[in-house]
Formats: structure tokens, sequence, C-alpha cells
């Protein structure tokens, strides 16, 4: 992806935007509500047309072929895409035929994705009888069925129980250890970190950084960050007016009531740190010292929560 670019009337949600993502990769796309995550995604599998740039696949434009580029994608959506009056497997069946697939060929497929996405003992069942984890392992069994050379998941976790989201993030592992080529958007860092081998992180339509975990980790060195939050409200420049000289203002993140302090020496001027806030009137709720992650590294280039 080169220079993407897509705007909306005078709005420019994505502003000239270039990645890559190899063969067998599985590449992370990070960043708070609004950041332009979606619509790039949008571009990248046809839906919408860039304003500006390129977009290859595997050798195919996309701007200009994108039916046929479309074929190579396995596109697992936001919101559920699925007949909910429909058996599981019934579902696997239309959208197996929607990608081409038919005969012996769609009905092994299908027997082989229930089996990969855990529910091969609930093919017969209706989907408006699922439970919403369920319906997104469904959901992304029909991406799946025509073996994509690209898998693109644009926050495929969003509002599970905690054992659907497990065996996504297995079966996700699992699919790109076998070679399968994958997207993801997420909302929660610690499945990208655990799924990914590179990141892009976008804020207000660019990106602002990319690279291995450890690349991105090296932008905050070895600083941990020191989580304060106060019970009440509180005031930025308030807070700055009595914290001491070793902390420079470009390491203060407050959000809301939480305030964020980068240092490398956390405990060295914690003790320090909670008597000034505590004898300058302000309640504090809880304290926590969070070792550099790539959580950490969001929030100091961002300013902000990746839930914002």
């Amino acid at each position: 992806m080169k220079q993407l670019t897509k705007r909306f009337k005078d709005f420019e949600a994505v502003k000239k935007v270039s990645f890559s993502v190899q063969k067998g990769e599985s590449f992370g796309l990070l960043g708070p509500n609004g950041a332009g995550k979606t619509t790039t995604i949008q571009m990248i599998t046809g839906l919408f047309p860039p304003s500006s740039g390129s977009i290859e696949i595997a050798g195919i434009d996309m701007v200009r072929q994108p039916k046929r580029g479309q074929g190579l994608l396995g596109i697992v959506p936001q919101e559920i895409a699925l007949y909910q009056t429909m058996s599981a497997r019934e579902n696997l069946s239309f959208w197996g035929r929607m990608y081409g697939l038919s005969g012996d060929h769609l009905q092994k497929r299908i027997n082989d994705v229930l089996e990969i996405i855990g529910l091969a003992d609930r093919a017969k069942e209706k989907v408006e009888t699922f439970s919403g984890g369920m319906k997104r392992r469904v959901n992304i069994g029909a991406a799946i069925l025509h073996n994509p050379e690209l898998l693109i998941m644009d926050e495929p976790t969003v509002g599970i129980d905690p054992q659907s989201r497990s065996h996504i993030l297995e079966t996700v592992k699992k699919l790109n250890g076998e070679g399968m080529t994958v997207i993801y958007t997420s909302h929660y860092m610690e499945e990208v970190e655990y799924l990914c081998e590179k990141i892009g992180i976008m804020d207000q339509g660019e990106f602002i950084a990319s690279g291995t975990i450890s690349q991105l980790r090296e932008t905050i060195g070895d600083r941990s960050r020191i989580v304060m939050n106060f019970s009440g409200a509180v005031e930025l420049e308030r807070i700055k007016s009595i914290l001491t000289s070793e902390i420079s203002e470009k390491d203060l993140l407050m959000n809301h009531n939480e305030l964020a302090i980068f240092h490398k020496e956390p405990q060295k001027i914690l003790s320090e740190l909670i008597q000034s806030v505590t004898g300058a009137g302000f309640e504090i709720a809880s304290v926590e010292i969070v070792e550099p992650n790539l959580e950490s590294v969001f929030l100091h280039l961002t300013g902000r929560s990746l839930r914002d």
C-alpha cells in the first residue's frame, strides 16, 4: 500500500498511508477510535476506492482490478455477516458457493473449517441460537473456506466471551503459522502483541509508527510507566506545577482522571511523587508501575488510550 489517501468531501480520513505486509506475516493495525483503521481496511478490500494512492496484493492492482483481487482475500468484518435462520453448515455452504466452491471440494472444506472453528458438533443448529462468540467463529469460518492468500480481520473479538476469544486467537495463530498472511485490527493490545510480528500505529488518519514490537519499544527505551488514578477531577496544569524537575512535560499524559508518567527509575521517584500529589490536596485512588510494553509505546506516541 503506497500513499493511500481517502477523502470524504472536506474530511481527510486517511492521509498518505504506506505499509507492506510480506507473504506469511501477521500485521497488526492499531489506533484509537477514529484513527482511520477501518477506512484503510475498506480500501484494501476494495469496498472503497482510494482518493489517491495504490494497493497491490499478490501482484494485482486492487484499484484497477478490485474484483480479481478480492478472490484472494478472506474478510472478517466488525459486524456479523451471517444468515441467522440458517445453520452453521448452511451458512458456510452459501459463502463457499459465493467463492466459487462446489461439489465434494466444498463439502470437504466445510467439514475442515467446522473442525478448525470448533463447531463440528453444532453444525446443524441455527446461527440465531449461537452465542456472540460462536457467531464470530462461524464468521471466521466463512472467510477461510477458500484458503485466501490474505486474511483481513477487523476487530473480530469485540463483545465475546473469553473462551471464544481464546479459540479465535489460537485459530488465527495456527492459520498464520501454516502460511496464511494476516492483517489484524483490534481494540485489545494484548491480542496484537500475541499474534503479530509487525505492527503499524495510526492516529488521526496517519501512520505514526511501524515495525516489530521490539523496534517500537525502542521509542520509549527502558522507561516504565507510573499510572496514578485520582478519585476526583484533576487539572493537568496543577499537577505539572507540583512535580519535580526530574519529570519533563513530554513524559506526562493525562486522560480523564488518570495520570501516566514515563520514567527510567519509577521506584526512585514514587514516594516523593505520592507525597507531593497528596500534599497538594489530590486524592489518589490507585497507583501502579507498568513495565515497558506495547501499550506504553501507544500511549507515548498518541497521548491517548486505544479505547478513546
